[in-house]
């Protein structure tokens, strides 16, 4: 849900926000909503908060509205954990029904339990001299460049082609045809987006040592959350009226950034970093083509994962299942706490009063996504600094290699090193934000001082664990919560959370991979399911259980939902609830995973060479 715009205006309810919440003051808010609302066109459907799965209305203006009339929930478009939810409102700015937007939904789940694999395991095949990854990299984000600058200019690319024909574009014809070609779009970005990331997060598998696997992907988790706060920022804050050279809507301004930082930020990896040559790996198995035999290799591979592997993609099959109704309807949550005093104060509100406070509550939840995603963000960056990691880098003795050397092995087909080596363990961030210093004296030092940080019981393994207890414990006070206020301060909390599910998942698996990966080169074979295949299995088990979790939010929906404009309806925390007891099942899997011991040690060796890769477990 988009915070903070209305028809191009920074609202001047924000600062209502955890105002007064008692019941007498609400009947004042609810006249100033209809004030509020005068000044500009709301959009019925836009505003509507029942699940779009259980409650197809018909749009009461079939008229398609203009560009300045579109809602900018539009910019939650570019939130990727939000991303389904987002696309929403856009859709519907353009006319589609919610009875038809059931389909859009599963679109993003199903590209993802297809898509990722496909791309994996062609990725792992590729023996392009350019690399594994990078062609899929660039491919993959100039299709979402065109996809998204193509989706936020729907309207006026098929007014523009049908009226060079003298169609009218306010004829049912032009409305279905902008409506399709919208949701073709849609498709493509869905199918776009879980290219590039699969190229990008097996990119950081190959070309990180096993003992930078969680500083890599610890990284990865705060650019996202440096995407999600500024992507919600972004909603505080008229855009068009900034940089109106980019569009003349939020989406379109917005959309312009997005592909300006992902091609950015894509071509600036690509060109600095050196790719594995896949031509000295030793030539792939003979493909057989065709859909049966895709799932056929799939399921090989499935049953070819390592028990830890396996183990963390069980824990996320039950740890999205509790995520996924908490990132969709968590607005709606906060913001029906937010209208039933109101509701309680007015019984006889009219549709459109009604709508007026749904507006406001809108903006509410919003703002509570906007402190969940700045805890993400602070979360992702501190953490590290108290979690022991799981490996650490090779005493300089051990690893000779200078930076020149390595790279020279990289191009030449070997794994990376990683120069000069740590001597004491230091966690992900720590070796990011302090380099090494010159001499081994103050590195050990800094070293030293550094690891004073870590909780030494608290590996990646329990945090994570300890992360599904607290969403747990977060969505069980779903039923003692009563104000806006007190869920924003649980969204937060929340936050914590959503930190480790962005990093510990990730940084297992990678971990696994590249330890595998050392011990085959270790021994001059091969590893038969690398980066591509076994991400983009993880992939399935995300994408797979959000589609059960709608299906089971929509039973709830038909059974605990109460007509829209009744005080409490508390259908959404029922939703949330369920969420919490799968996370108790995904933390119960957690501890099932292996706690790497300290007897254990990943070594990979250079043939002949003074190169050598080795990372020894903590």
């Amino acid at each position: 849900m988009a915070p903070g715009l209305q028809n191009g205006k920074l609202s001047k309810e924000l600062p209502y926000i955890g105002q007064q919440e008692n019941e007498d003051t609400y009947p004042d808010s609810a006249r100033r909503f209809s004030k509020a609302s005068a000044r500009g066109k709301v959009s019925l459907d836009v505003l509507n908060e029942n699940s779009p799965l259980l409650s197809p209305q018909r749009v009461e203006d079939d008229s398609s509205p203009t560009d300045s009339d579109t809602s900018v929930d539009e910019l939650d478009f570019l939130d990727g954990e939000e991303q389904e939810e987002s696309k929403s409102p856009y859709l519907l700015s353009l006319g589609m029904s919610k009875a038809s937007l059931a389909i859009v939904w599963i679109i993003g789940p199903l590209s993802g339990v297809i898509v990722q694999p496909y791309i994996g395991i062609r990725s792992d095949n590729c023996r392009s001299r350019f690399g594994k990854r990078k062609p899929f990299m660039i491919g993959g984000a100039t299709a979402t460049l065109i996809s998204f600058l193509a989706l936020a200019w729907t309207r006026e690319i098929v007014h523009g082609f049908l009226g060079f024909f003298g169609a009218d574009p306010e004829s049912h014809f032009v409305k279905t045809v902008t409506i399709c070609f919208a949701v073709g779009w849609v498709c493509l970005l869905d199918v776009a987006i879980n290219t590039v990331q699969a190229g990008i997060r097996a990119f950081i598998v190959d070309n990180a040592p096993t003992h930078q696997q969680e500083d890599a992907n610890a990284w990865a988790g705060v650019i996202l959350g440096i995407g999600s706060v500024l992507g919600y920022l972004s909603g505080y804050v008229n855009l068009p009226r900034i940089m109106p050279f980019f569009g003349n809507t939020q989406f379109k301004v917005l959309s312009v950034i997005t592909c300006i930082a992902l091609g950015g930020t894509v071509l600036i990896s690509t060109l600095c970093i050196t790719e594995r040559d896949p031509r000295h790996d030793p030539p792939p198995p003979t493909e057989q083509t065709g859909v049966l035999a895709f799932f056929k290799q799939i399921y090989r591979s499935a049953r070819r994962l390592s028990p830890q592997i396996r183990k963390v993609c069980e824990v996320q099959f039950f740890n999205w299942i509790g995520w996924f109704p908490f990132l969709f309807y968590i607005t709606t949550y906060i913001g029906q706490l937010h209208v039933n005093p109101i509701f309680r104060a007015n019984p006889d509100m009219s549709p459109k009063e009604v709508d007026e406070a749904w507006e406001s509550a809108t903006r509410v939840g919003s703002f509570a996504l906007l402190i969940f995603a700045i805890t993400s963000f602070s979360s992702n960056m501190v953490l590290p600094f108290f979690v022991v990691p799981t490996y650490r880098a090779p005493s300089p003795s051990k690893s000779t290699s200078s930076f020149h050397s390595s790279t020279s092995a990289h191009r030449n087909g070997h794994q990376p090193t990683t120069p000069g080596g740590t001597p004491l363990p230091m966690s992900a961030s720590m070796t990011s934000f302090f380099p090494p210093p010159p001499d081994e004296a103050s590195h050990s030092r800094v070293a030293r001082l550094l690891s004073l940080a870590q909780i030494p019981w608290l590996t990646l393994r329990r945090a994570w664990l300890l992360s599904h207890l607290l969403f747990a414990v977060c969505m069980a006070l779903t039923f003692f919560i009563t104000t806006p206020t007190a869920a924003t301060v649980l969204a937060g909390v929340v936050g914590l959370s959503w930190a480790l599910s962005l990093w510990a998942p990730f940084a297992l698996i990678s971990a696994e991979i590249s330890k595998h990966d050392a011990q085959a080169r270790k021994t001059g074979g091969t590893n038969d399911d690398q980066a591509g295949v076994v991400l983009g299995l993880h992939n399935v088990a995300i994408s797979a259980p959000q589609m059960l979790a709608t299906l089971v939010s929509s039973i709830i929906f038909r059974i605990a939902q109460k007509p829209r404009g009744e005080p409490g309806d508390d259908s959404v925390g029922w939703v949330m609830r369920f969420g919490g007891v799968a996370a108790l099942v995904a933390a119960y899997m957690t501890s099932r995973l292996r706690e790497e011991g300290v007897s254990t040690e990943v070594k990979g060796k250079e043939d002949g060479a003074a190169d050598g890769r080795e990372s020894e477990m903590v």
